[in-house]
């Protein structure tokens, strides 16, 4: 138990000493983190490789403690292989943080390095093995641990957004671990997690608010590649058959942020590695906290969920269901208090708006249908003003294949209204007009329009061209009974009028039993 502790002392020590001398040569060569005033809120320029003494820190406690005459090193050394197979994805996951860095990487160059360390670490040996207390096949297992290694990774990343917040959430979540391998036994997890113990708490010192270097995305991801890895041996080792569910509940709040960074960027159409100001944390800032406050309010948190993890950990099976219920309403209850416009939105559309909105898209798939098969222009506009009066759109008026219809009576034209007009060839259109003060709630306005444009200039071709078809045949067939008309109507001085007519039909707010009637 003692060599524990030595390890917990000599990594926080350690950090101690090399983080100021990292922050300063940071400094000189320019490696920092400059405020915009829009994300980045800090007031001074501010170191962002506070990594590099973690990492220093964590690797130079073994080796302190295996060159020192005590009994400790032979323990160490009989449960090294594990932690010795799985520096070097560590190293390579923190060198894709640290290259970020400096280099301002693409995501996509960021997460292929984020996917080549994972799937090292899955050949050293880290590796999900079953779910729920039941195996997986072996490309299963390849695909949920990868996948694990790189959420763990990014959800450490984007929680690291106020001074100290990611610190002392991997701190909580380190001990958390630390302590379940104490009491499950497992000394390769329990020596695995001391140095980074250590380390954490000395970085807190110099990372805290008002924080005079940051983790850096090395730091971040170091962290979160590492609880990844803690995460699944203490899966391995856990008696209960929902096992994995402990280390999730220990690292609960940067895997919530993941998914709630996810969800809503897709709700609001933006890329999912788009940067906001839409974070837990931000959300806690909006609502008065202080920054110092709303890191330890987190602390807080994660607190719960560290203890939640380690009672289901150790609690009967019969019991478990009841920790996970538990924390999933105290889950639900944080992520309503932070009142997310993205998830309202959501619940009123699901609840009250995409009944009537299906309903909408059936109406204009029949109405597609419709012209389709129409065979007069009337037909087309009987069509048209169904749909619309269904859709709630309160008067119409058309110029189709050259009549004229429009929907009868007009609504006073006192007041506030919109208006959009469909231009169609041939001087053909249709316009939309609404009043204010009407009862009718419009909907799928440019869908209604689109299909209207898309089907109605074709069949009002057709319809023309068949008409004129039909006219040479009616020729062809009594060219001379054609000749005398011709003759009786020059004759009596009559010019040729155009096919312009008007027809006139219902109002579209009241239906009616005639459609439409010339006038």
């Amino acid at each position: 138990m003692y060599s524990l502790g030595l390890l917990t002392i000599l990594s926080c020590l350690l950090t101690l000493l090399l983080t100021p001398l990292m922050r300063d040569w940071s400094v000189r060569l320019g490696l920092v983190d400059r405020p915009d005033h829009k994300r980045k809120l800090h007031n001074a320029a501010t170191p962002r490789t506070g990594g590099v003494p973690i990492l220093v820190s964590y690797a130079g406690a073994y080796a302190l403690l295996l060159l020192l005459p005590l009994d400790a090193s032979g323990l160490i050394e009989e449960n090294f292989g594990m932690i010795l197979r799985l520096l070097p994805p560590v190293g390579l996951v923190f060198a894709t943080g640290l290259l970020d860095d400096w280099l301002n990487l693409k995501p996509w160059q960021k997460l292929l390095g984020e996917l080549a360390a994972a799937i090292w670490a899955y050949e050293a040996g880290v590796r999900i093995l079953g779910v729920a207390g039941h195996a997986i096949p072996a490309w299963c297992s390849f695909l949920v641990t990868v996948a694990w290694l790189i959420l763990c990774s990014n959800a450490f990343n984007l929680i690291d957004g106020i001074d100290g917040l990611a610190t002392g959430v991997g701190l909580t979540a380190t001990m958390t671990t630390l302590i379940a391998g104490i009491l499950n036994g497992d000394a390769t997890l329990a020596l695995a997690t001391a140095p980074l113990v250590g380390c954490l708490i000395g970085f807190l010192r110099y990372n805290f608010n008002p924080a005079s270097i940051f983790l850096g995305d090395s730091g971040s991801l170091l962290i979160g590649f590492l609880l990844g890895s803690y995460g699944v041996i203490w899966s391995q080792k856990s008696a209960t058959m929902l096992g994995f569910a402990a280390p999730a509940m220990a690292l609960a709040l940067p895997l919530l942020e993941v998914g709630l960074s996810i969800v809503r960027r897709f709700l609001r159409n933006e890329p999912i590695f788009s940067g906001d100001r839409g974070h837990i944390h931000h959300r806690l800032l909006e609502r008065g906290f202080t920054p110092r406050r709303v890191a330890l309010l987190l602390y807080a948190a994660c607190g719960v969920g560290a203890a939640l993890s380690l009672l289901q950990s150790v609690m009967r099976s019969r019991f478990t269901l009841l920790v996970l219920v538990l924390f999933g309403v105290a889950t639900w209850i944080g992520v309503h208090y932070l009142k997310y416009v993205e998830f309202e939105s959501a619940r009123l559309f699901l609840w009250v708006g995409l009944r009537p909105m299906l309903s909408s898209l059936v109406k204009l798939k029949l109405l597609e249908g419709s012209l389709l098969a129409a065979t007069s222009v009337e037909q087309c506009w009987s069509a048209v003003e169904h749909t619309a009066r269904s859709l709630g759109y309160s008067h119409m008026t058309a110029r189709l294949g050259g009549v004229r219809f429009a929907t009868a009576p007009e609504r006073a034209k006192n007041g506030a209204f919109w208006q959009m007009r469909l231009n169609l060839p041939e001087n053909d259109y249709l316009n939309i007009t609404q009043r204010e003060g009407s009862c009718e709630q419009p909907v799928l306005v440019i869908p209604f329009i689109d299909t209207v444009r898309r089907i109605l200039p074709e069949k009002l071709a057709q319809l023309g061209s068949t008409a004129v078809t039909q006219e040479n045949s009616v020729a062809a067939a009594s060219l001379s009974s054609l000749a005398g008309v011709v003759e009786r109507s020059s004759s009596q001085g009559v010019p040729r009028n155009s096919r312009t007519r008007t027809v006139t039909s219902s109002d579209c707010a009241a239906p009616s039993v005639n459609a439409a009637t010339a006038s």
